[in-house]
């Protein structure tokens, strides 16, 4: 008989346990997919600070539900701080889109051997699966040896084919690399000469 009970109890235990166990966390990550251009160049830039909406700079994915609320996904999360994978991911882009191996990361000290730093504020930055990924950002590029700026405003909605994160990761993905495009546009401008 106690040995029935003690069965029974430890079915039942390991029943609670089952069932009280989460699945598990899914970590996503943005990439570079901006086209390498074919002319190499000699121009350095330092990218950075990026700066993020605080709704969204956390590590779970932030989904919005409607024009008025979010939900936080426990088991989708960015795999590093959504600011520093923005930093790298411009920097990464910058690199094919310029031609050249001389792009680096905020907070590098700057030097005389830097021609321009890219500063970029994030202003929304919206994940609706299954339907689009959304940024809007201000950046400005500034010419180090007079100070020269450009500025900008990229506002980017990549749809996506599908529910999944993983869709919704690459959509932000290339809208980062479209705002990429925008910049590097404007490094080439600060380039030519008599500007």
């Amino acid at each position: 008989m106690r040995r029935r009970a003690a069965l029974a109890t430890v079915t039942v235990l390991a029943l609670v346990v089952a069932a009280c166990t989460s699945p598990p966390a899914r970590f996503y990550t943005l990439s570079a997919t901006a086209a390498p251009v074919a002319t190499a160049s000699r121009v350095s830039v330092v990218v950075g600070p990026v700066a993020v909406p605080a709704a969204v700079d956390r590590p779970q994915i932030v989904v919005n539900t409607s024009a008025n609320q979010v939900t936080l996904d426990e088991f989708h999360r960015w795999a590093a701080p959504l600011q520093d994978t923005l930093v790298r991911v411009v920097a990464e882009d910058l690199v094919a889109l310029l031609g050249t191996p001389r792009v680096s990361l905020y907070p590098q000290p700057l030097n005389a051997e830097v021609d321009y730093r890219v500063q970029i504020e994030i202003r929304n930055f919206e994940s609706v699966p299954g339907n689009a990924a959304s940024l809007d950002a201000f950046w400005t590029v500034r010419r180090n040896r007079d100070g020269r700026i450009e500025t900008g405003r990229s506002s980017v909605r990549e749809p996506l084919p599908d529910t999944s994160y993983d869709a919704l990761a690459a959509a932000h993905s290339r809208g980062i690399a479209r705002m990429s495009q925008d910049i590097a546009e404007a490094v080439r401008a600060l380039e030519r000469p008599g500007s």
